[in-house]
């Protein structure tokens, strides 16, 4: 395969890395663009030279990742292979959250804040729109109708405080029966729409109640 142009002879894969991977087979002394450093030694094409000098003892990275250990001085320009680098098992703790800590509660003054609606049971909404929920697919479309025209109509402009009027629809309702598992669970999800901090006022549309 020939080798491609302008293509730079080694690659430095992170900043942190203490070595250069080549691109291709590198003779001794030649110039690889790094301000002067050249290899000491063939680097085969893969393989990785040093850059800076790693200490024997020192873990040696790339991609920012310790992939050994230096088993001997390495100096720049050295080839850094299974001679001079071995693997050793850490001794770390890698225990997911075993180092786990709380941080301090900021003060108020450094709290961070949003503007936010705090309603009369204590919860707290981020808009402050007006529900229009349907238990039965039958006042669906009155529904999205209704929230139409309040969309295009432009007629909220006189009420700055209310970010909209929505529609949640479904299809789903009477032809379900009512003492069914279905039937339950549309109602808790509809009952949790009206509940929802982020709406001011709920308008239903149904055939039966919410559940308590």
């Amino acid at each position: 395969m020939s080798e491609r142009r302008n293509q730079p002879p080694v690659l430095r894969l992170d900043p942190s890395d203490p070595l250069v991977i080549a691109t291709r087979d590198l003779a001794p002394g030649e110039a690889v663009g790094l301000g002067g450093l050249a290899p000491v030694e063939p680097i085969a094409r893969g393989h990785k030279m040093a850059v800076t000098p790693i200490a024997a003892g020192a873990p040696v990275r790339k991609l920012g990742q310790i992939i050994g250990i230096a088993t001997r001085p390495i100096a720049p320009g050295q080839h850094v292979h299974v001679h001079n680098v071995e693997f050793r098992p850490s001794a770390a703790d890698h225990g997911i959250g075993a180092h786990r800590s709380n941080l301090a509660v900021l003060p108020d003054t450094q709290a961070a804040t949003f503007e936010g609606v705090v309603r009369a049971d204590g919860s707290v909404a981020t808009r402050n729109y007006i529900g229009v929920l349907t238990t039965v697919n039958c006042s669906a479309q009155v529904a999205r109708m209704i929230s139409d025209h309040f969309r295009l109509s432009g007629e909220l402009k006189d009420y700055p405080n209310v970010g909209g009027v929505v529609a949640l629809t479904h299809k789903s309702g009477c032809a379900g029966g009512e003492e069914t598992e279905g039937n339950y669970t549309l109602r808790r999800t509809v009952a949790g729409y009206a509940r929802h901090p982020n709406f001011a006022a709920v308008l239903g549309a149904n055939r039966t109640s919410f559940p308590d």
